[in-house]
C-alpha cells in the first residue's frame, strides 16, 4: 500500500510550495488516477515518489517501508515508472524488456534474469516480438514493452505519466486492458496521471483531485461531479449516465 503524508516540496528554499501537504492513499491492486490542470502538482508529485526529486516535508511509506530513505536500487525493485515519451534506441524488445532487470544484475544478465523476461512476454503476448527492433514497432506496441520492461523490474507499483497521450483509439483501449490485467493479475498498485475523464474512469478505482498542489478531493467515481470538476478545472461540463455508465462532456448543464 502506497501512503504519502504532508508531502511539501519546492524548488528553491524562497520559492512557493509546489507541492503544499500532499495525503494520498492507495492499495495493493488499485487503480489510482491523479487529474488536475497542468501546473497542479501531478507531475511533481510522481518525481517525488520515484526519488528525482527530494520533498522538503512529510513522508511516502510503501507496504511500510520508507521510500525517502531507500537507495535508487532499492526503490527500483519496488517502484518502476512508465514515462510518455519513450526513446529505448535500436534495441530488439528481448533487451528492451531486459533492462528493466538492470537494478538486479548490474552489468550482466544471469538466466534468471533471461527467464523473468521470457516470462513477461508470454504473459504479455509479446513472444512474437521478442527479436524485431523496438523502434520499428507502433506508438500502442511501444508502449506494451514499455509496460514490459517496467514489470520485469518485478515493482509493487507502477507510475505512469499521461499513458495514453500519444496514442489513438485502439492504442489507447489497449494500455487501458493491459493496466487493469496487471493490476488484477499481479496485485500491483498503478498510480497515473490522465487528461481524459472518460478514459480515468474506465481506467481508474481510485481518483485524486488537485489543484495548487494539494488534493482536495480523493474517492471513487462519485466524487467526479459537475460541481467538484468545475472547482479544480473551471470548466463547465455535463455528467450523464448512458446504460448505467457516467459520462462526463464538455460544456452544458447536467441532465
Amino acid at each position: 500500500m502506497l501512503e504519502i503524508r504532508d508531502l511539501r516540496f519546492r524548488y528553491g528554499k524562497r520559492s512557493p510550495l509546489v507541492l503544499s501537504g500532499v495525503d494520498l492513499t492507495l492499495r495493493d491492486g488499485e487503480i489510482g488516477v491523479v487529474l488536475g490542470k497542468n501546473g497542479s502538482g501531478k507531475t511533481t508529485l510522481f518525481k517525488n515518489i520515484l526519488g528525482i526529486q527530494k520533498p522538503e516535508g512529510g513522508s511516502i511509506f510503501f507496504d511500510g517501508e520508507d521510500l525517502l530513505k531507500m537507495k535508487r536500487q532499492e526503490r527500483a525493485r519496488r517502484v518502476a515508472y512508465v514515462p510518455q515519451s519513450i526513446h529505448f534506441g535500436a534495441l530488439s524488445v528481448f533487451d528492451t524488456v531486459l533492462m528493466g532487470r538492470v537494478s538486479y544484475f548490474g552489468y550482466k544478465a544471469g538466466q534468471e534474469d533471461e527467464e523473468v523476461v521470457r516470462r513477461i512476454l508470454r504473459d504479455m503476448r509479446l513472444e512474437d516480438f521478442a527479436a524485431r527492433n523496438v523502434e520499428q514497432l507502433s506508438g500502442g506496441e511501444r508502449q506494451k514493452i514499455a509496460i514490459a520492461r517496467a514489470l520485469a523490474q518485478e515493482p509493487r507499483l507502477l507510475v505512469f505519466d499521461e499513458p495514453t497521450g500519444n496514442l489513438d483509439i485502439s492504442n489507447e483501449q489497449l494500455i487501458i486492458e493491459e493496466a487493469r490485467r496487471v493490476a488484477r493479475e499481479k496485485g500491483i498498485a498503478i498510480l497515473t496521471s490522465l487528461h481524459d475523464f472518460n478514459q480515468a474512469l474506465e481506467l481508474g478505482d481510485r481518483f485524486f483531485l488537485m489543484r495548487d498542489g494539494a488534493i482536495r478531493y480523493a474517492g471513487g467515481a462519485e466524487i467526479l461531479t459537475a460541481d467538484v470538476i468545475r472547482e479544480i478545472f473551471d470548466a463547465e461540463i455535463r455528467v450523464v449516465e448512458i446504460e448505467g455508465k457516467k459520462i462526463i462532456i464538455n460544456g452544458g448543464q447536467n441532465q
